[in-house]
C-alpha cells in the first residue's frame, strides 16, 4: 500500500529552502503532502505517559501529527488527531506542551477522549500508547502498565454507542494473557480491526527482503537485546512477523520455556539446531568466537509451535534485532538483519513505518497483519516470564508451560511492510513551538 503522496528530501528541501525537512510548517507540510480530497480519520490518542522526547507517545503520535518518513521519503499526515488523554498528566509536560500548540484538546478520562466530551463515539479510529511512566515491576519482572485498563474504556464506549473503529495498541497488548485474550476476542466479537506490536519488524532491514508465504522453516532463532519484558516482545515480535509465513501459515503455539543463566548453553548444547543457526548469526557479523556466550546475563525463550517447528529467542549485542532460519532443501540459514538503534532520536526511525500502518488501517479499515499474530507474540513473552517462577519460587531453569489454549490457526498473505530506501536525515523535529 502506498501513501496517498510523497515528497522527496530534496522536494521538501526546495519548498523551504532549509536544510531540514523538519522546519516545514504544518500548513507547509499539509499542503504539500496531505491530497485536499481524502477525508482524514479523526483519531483519538489515549496515552499513559507523554514527558519525553523518548518516550513512545512522543515517537508515535509526533508523526500522526506531523507526517512521517516511508520509503526515502516525507509524507504528511493523513489523520486528524482530536483529543487525547493523559493517564500520568502531571509528569507529561511534553504532551501539554504539544497539544496546546497544536489546539489539540485533553480530556480527563478516556470515555470524554474517545466521545469529544458527548455521550457517543465520535471518532474514527483510537492510539493507545501505554508504554511508558512511573508504574511498578511485579516479582516475575512484568511491567505493570494500564494497556487493558485504557483499552476496556474504549471497549465500554464500543457497546454502548453501538459501533466500533479501529484500534492500534502499542506494543504487547498486556501482560497478562487473560487480559490480552480478552481484548482480542473483543475486536473479533465487536468486528473492528486491531493493530499494534514491536515497530522492529517494519523496521529498515539487510537485505532488504521478505520470506516468501509457505517457505519451508524448521527452525528459527532471533538474536537481539532482550533483558527485559519489553525488549524481549521486540524479539518475538520479530520472529513471529517471520514465523508466520512458513509452509501451512500459522497452526499456534504448543509450549514456552524460559532459561536463564549457565542454562542457556546447556540447553543450546543439547539441541544443535539452535547452536547452528547462532553460529551462522556470529559468522555473518564476524564475531570473535564465543561472542554470544560471553554475555553478563544470557537467556532464551524457545517456542514449539503446534506443527513440530522449532524457534529460540537470545539475548545477545552486536547483532541489531537478527532472524536466522533453518529452511528446508536450503543450504545456508537465511539470515535478515534489522539493525542499528531506532534512532536518531531527532527522527525516531523505527517509529516512522509504524505510524504508515496505523495510518494505513485507519484509512482502509484494514488490519495490516493478522491480529492474531500480536495476541502470540503477547503469549509467548507472557509465559516467558511465568516459565521461570512457580509456588514462589525462581529456577534459572524455567519449566516448560504447555499452552493449548495458544491454537491461534492462519495464513498470512500481507507482502513487504518494512522501511526501506534513504534514512530520514538527523535534524531536529518540528513540535509547533520553539525548542
Amino acid at each position: 500500500m502506498e501513501p496517498g503522496s510523497l515528497l522527496t528530501r530534496r522536494a521538501m528541501l526546495a519548498v523551504t529552502g532549509m536544510a531540514g525537512l523538519t522546519a516545514l510548517t504544518g500548513s507547509a507540510a499539509s499542503a504539500a503532502a496531505v491530497q485536499p480530497t481524502e477525508k482524514r480519520p479523526r483519531i483519538a490518542c489515549l496515552v499513559s505517559y507523554w514527558g519525553a522526547t523518548r518516550s513512545h507517545a512522543d515517537w508515535i503520535i509526533t508523526k500522526l501529527l506531523d507526517g512521517y518518513w516511508w520509503q526515502g521519503a516525507h509524507t504528511g499526515s493523513r489523520v486528524e488527531v482530536v483529543s487525547v488523554y493523559i493517564h500520568q498528566f502531571a509528569e507529561s509536560g511534553l504532551g501539554q506542551k504539544i497539544c496546546k500548540s497544536k489546539n489539540i484538546p485533553i480530556f480527563n478520562t478516556v470515555g470524554e477522549a474517545v466521545t469529544l466530551g458527548g455521550k457517543e463515539l465520535a471518532v474514527d479510529g483510537v492510539v493507545i500508547v501505554a508504554e511508558h511512566g512511573e508504574y511498578p515491576t511485579n516479582l516475575k519482572g512484568q511491567w505493570l502498565l494500564p494497556r487493558w485498563w485504557i483499552y476496556q474504556q474504549v471497549i465500554r464506549v464500543f457497546e454502548q454507542s453501538k459501533r466500533s473503529v479501529p484500534i492500534f495498541n502499542d506494543k504487547h497488548l498486556s501482560y497478562s494473557w487473560d487480559e490480552a485474550k480478552w481484548m482480542f476476542d473483543k475486536s473479533r466479537e465487536l468486528k473492528f480491526p486491531l493493530t499494534g506490536g514491536s515497530s522492529i519488524p517494519t523496521y529498515f532491514r539487510k537485505p532488504e527482503v521478505e520470506l516468501d508465504i509457505d517457505t519451508p522453516i524448521k527452525a528459527s532463532v532471533v538474536v537481539g537485546g532482550a533483558p527485559d519484558e519489553g525488549a524481549l516482545f521486540h524479539c518475538v515480535d520479530v520472529l513471529q512477523a517471520f514465523v508466520e509465513r512458513r509452509r501451512g501459515g500459522e497452526t499456534g503455539v504448543k509450549s514456552v520455556q524460559s532459561i536463564r543463566g549457565a542454562e542457556t548453553w546447556k540447553w543450546t548444547e543439547r539441541n544443535p539446531w539452535a547452536g547452528k543457526l547462532l553460529e551462522a548469526v556470529r559468522i555473518s557479523f564476524d564475531l570473535k568466537p564465543g561472542h554470544f556466550q560471553d554475555i553478563t546475563k544470557p537467556n532464551v525463550c524457545i517456542v514449539e509451535y503446534n506443527d513440530g517447528t522449532k524457534a529460540a529467542v537470545y539475548s545477545g549485542q552486536g547483532v541489531g534485532w537478527t532472524y536466522a532460519g533453518e529452511i528446508e532443501g536450503r543450504k545456508d540459514p537465511e539470515i535478515i538483519s534489522m539493525l542499528g538503534w531506532p534512532g536518531p532520536f531527532a527522527q525516531y526511525h523505527a517509529s516512522n513505518s509504524q505510524p504508515h500502518w496505523i495510518t494505513e488501517m485507519m484509512v482502509s479499515g484494514k488490519e495490516p497483519f493478522n491480529a492474531e499474530r500480536l495476541l502470540l507474540s503477547t503469549g509467548i513473552v507472557a509465559y516467558t516470564m511465568e516459565s521461570n517462577w512457580e509456588n514462589g519460587r525462581y529456577a534459572e531453569m524455567g519449566r516448560r508451560i504447555e499452552t493449548p489454549f495458544m491454537n491461534m490457526t492462519y495464513r498470512s498473505t500481507r507482502g513487504p511492510q518494512f522501511s526501506s530506501g534513504e534514512r530520514p536525515p538527523d535534524t531536529p523535529y518540528i513540535r509547533g513551538f520553539a525548542q
